[in-house]
């Protein structure tokens, strides 16, 4: 059986998306390092900001000389299945996993490590020391500040999500074909069904934030949920001021009751900016619950545009600028239009000639543009223009957050010199 290695990513939904993949002939240095060129070739030589890979030392030597400013992770899945497989205590695991994903800091888990092995007599352990040595590109302590694009980073996946129940270790050559085709198929659709749930319902309010409303209308379905489950654990987080330094305001964001913990978030009314200590925007694009408690205090009513990310937006495929984002969003609007065209025989017919009519314009239209317009020119001047009036209308975004929180600082402090002046005509009267 030779080694299918696929490519993939997660578009706008958190779906599965494919970029790319190889057959190997044979698992090597040399091959995987082949595999990875010419993906980048592919690809335009557009660097990945991250990539996830098996914990292969192979593939480790290939990220590193093909990729070598892309941010490379081991899957945490592969390595909770070969711990599991190698370790058979029966409580070790949920302990372990324990000290994988609900430590904080990198001190929390090297403490928590350290006691784990000890508990369990493990400090020799060959497995358990080559994947501690490895913790910096597993541990999710040591990666959070890295875009990953995951909006829930605790869901252990397989990295081969995208083929699963297509493609597996008795698939014949005869019908990987096939079988990669209906894969492909499968996703699409799916993408496609997606997009129609997102454009066309409305998805139920927990609250009568703004924010909510206009995120709602901004993103995604799945990027909402997300979004939605953080702003409602605002209300049992709340912020708590701890400095003020002039241009930014430190606070400490917990859960009722809990005194130790918490979150530290500091905030640049003037940028609008909320740089949180969980990390969760940088990591996954979507704000945290810790960052939006200290916006629900300052009264900030709608979500600053640095803060929605049009990878989670529904307008994710819109820029046309790609000739792989044309390819592909052609290529659905086609499957729609090919499930409707084989319903009838009548039907069919519409279909063949309105197909034959659009062909012809596409044919036209090509040769027109050739004849007047020089390549890429009208492209080009659209393109700065949109980038303009994108930074444009970020500049205003800013500017009219930033006027707001100071007419909400001036009102709050003409309400308390009133109750000054209230209580210090009250004094004077007794």
């Amino acid at each position: 059986m030779l080694p299918l290695v696929s490519i993939t990513g997660l578009n706008h939904h958190g779906q599965p998306i494919l970029f790319g993949c190889g057959l190997l002939h044979h698992e090597s240095d040399s091959a995987y390092v082949w595999l990875l060129q010419s993906w980048l070739h592919a690809m335009s030589g557009n660097h990945p900001v991250s990539i996830t890979t098996e914990p292969d030392h192979r593939i480790r030597m290939a990220v590193a000389q093909v990729l070598p400013q892309t941010s490379h992770r081991f899957c945490r899945w592969s390595i909770f299945r070969e711990t599991h497989e190698k370790l058979r205590h029966p409580t070790f695991h949920e302990e372990f996993r324990k000290c994988i994903h609900e430590t904080k800091t990198v001190d929390e888990f090297e403490s928590c490590w350290q006691a784990l092995v000890g508990r369990y007599t493990l400090a020799d352990n060959e497995w358990l020391q080559s994947i501690y040595n490895a913790r910096h590109q597993w541990v999710p302590v040591y990666m959070q500040a890295t875009f990953f694009g995951e909006l829930y980073p605790t869901e252990e996946t397989s990295l081969n999500m995208f083929f699963d129940g297509y493609v597996n270790a008795t698939t014949s050559m005869q019908s990987l074909v096939k079988q990669y085709e209906s894969a492909v198929t499968s996703w699409h659709e799916m993408e496609i069904k997606a997009d129609f749930e997102t454009a066309n319902t409305t998805p139920a309010l927990k609250t009568s934030s703004p924010m909510e409303k206009q995120a709602a209308s901004l993103y995604t379905r799945r990027a909402f949920l997300k979004f939605q489950e953080e702003l409602v654990e605002t209300l049992a987080n709340p912020a708590t001021k701890v400095e003020d330094s002039g241009t930014v305001t430190t606070y400490r964001v917990a859960k009722f009751g809990d005194g130790e913990g918490g979150h530290i978030v500091r905030f640049n009314p003037f940028e609008m900016k909320a740089i949180c200590s969980c990390h969760m925007f940088e990591f996954s694009g979507i704000i945290c619950r810790h960052a939006l408690s200290v916006f629900r205090s300052k009264n900030v009513l709608t979500l600053p545009s640095q803060y929605i990310l049009k990878r989670w937006s529904r307008d994710a495929n819109i820029s046309t600028h790609s000739l792989t984002v044309r390819y592909n969003s052609l290529r659905k609007e086609a499957l729609k239009f090919v499930e409707e065209g084989a319903k009838s025989i009548h039907i069919y017919n519409v279909a063949k000639d309105a197909l034959q009519v659009a062909a012809n314009k596409v044919k036209n239209h090509g040769l027109v543009l050739n004849q007047q317009t020089p390549e890429g020119e009208k492209e080009k001047k659209i393109r700065q223009l949109t980038s303009e009036l994108e930074n444009t209308n970020e500049r205003c975004e800013v500017y009219r957050s930033n006027l707001l929180a100071v007419l909400r600082e001036m009102e709050d402090q003409k309400l308390k010199l009133s109750v000054k002046v209230q209580n210090a005509r009250l004094t004077l009267k007794e």
